[in-house]
């Protein structure tokens, strides 16, 4: 979770918990240690965020300049481009090396600092560092927030929209592209997080989900109160089976997914989820897997 770069938290932190696992791997700091690779022990992209943004080239617009490009990319042009290509290539490869050098020589003067720490103090400080983060035991999965629309049922035939999040907030659909988010799915709430940013966009206790499931093999669907949200990944069935597991070990009562959507409130007792979470806002149900989801 931590070389993934999925706990947010400052360089910093990520260096002093890089000389933890040192220190829990080798204990005190020797030149005869054996040392990992850099990759094992602080998140790579981290460092590749520090790296300048490859150039931006405006498109050809002219069908004409167009044809001229591709004539010219074929000839001496072309040449001295994939020349200039090669050695921008080779300066961001050697400005990565000298960003891991400095991130490794930090980490390892942290590690010096740690002499005389014992294997299960350090690992004790390094879950303590993780813990800090309010996510902490969440499984996050990267998505890509499509669409924020109103239940079907109390807007009948409302188009899906394109979802901009605020803080606390996704529920105000305007004109915007998907966003790139983390979903972290634990034990009492579903989360959806900026990636990097420690605090989320919005939590769904369980009993406010009231049904999910899969569009497609890339496509998920969250039910949350009034709101559908619409989510693109690769790892819908990994989801859908960690809210499974969740959902069951809180107690919710699992309801087969109805033909059509309900015009009117369920007669039976909304179920009741254990103390601690959510006041209960209706039973949950899941949607079958793939080709199964209504419209």
């Amino acid at each position: 979770m931590v070389l993934r770069g999925y706990v947010p938290t400052s360089e910093e932190t990520l260096q002093t918990l890089a000389a933890l696992r040192l220190q829990s791997l080798n204990s005190d700091f020797s030149t005869h240690a054996p040392f990992p690779r850099l990759e094992e022990l602080f998140p790579p992209r981290v460092l590749h965020a520090r790296l300048p943004p490859p150039p931006h080239r405006p498109p050809t617009k002219c069908r004409g300049a167009r044809l001229r490009a591709g004539l010219l990319a074929g000839g001496l042009w072309g040449q001295a481009l994939a020349k200039q290509r090669a050695e921008q290539d080779q300066r961001l490869r050697g400005r990565l090396r000298e960003e891991g050098a400095s991130t490794m020589a930090a980490i390892v003067e942290k590690w010096k600092l740690l002499q005389g720490m014992g294997r299960p103090e350090a690992m004790a400080a390094y879950v303590a560092l993780v813990r800090e983060w309010p996510g902490f035991g969440s499984t996050l999965f990267d998505v890509d927030l499509h669409a924020v629309r109103p239940r079907l049922g109390m807007m009948q035939g409302q188009p899906w929209q394109w979802a901009a999040l605020t803080p606390f907030s996704p529920q105000s659909p305007v004109g915007s592209g998907p966003q790139r988010l983390w979903l972290g799915i634990g034990a009492k709430a579903v989360s959806l997080y900026k990636p990097g940013e420690p605090e989320p966009l919005d939590s769904f206790c369980y009993s406010r989900i009231s049904s999910f499931g899969a569009s497609d093999s890339s496509t998920f669907r969250l039910s949350v109160e009034d709101r559908d949200l619409l989510f693109e990944t690769s790892q819908v069935n990994e989801i859908a089976q960690l809210l499974n597991t969740y959902l069951a070990s809180a107690g919710a009562q699992q309801l087969p997914w109805p033909q059509q959507p309900p015009t009117s409130p369920p007669t039976s007792e909304p179920t009741v989820l254990p103390q601690g979470l959510c006041p209960a806002a209706g039973p949950w149900q899941h949607q079958p897997p793939v080709g199964s989801s209504h419209s």
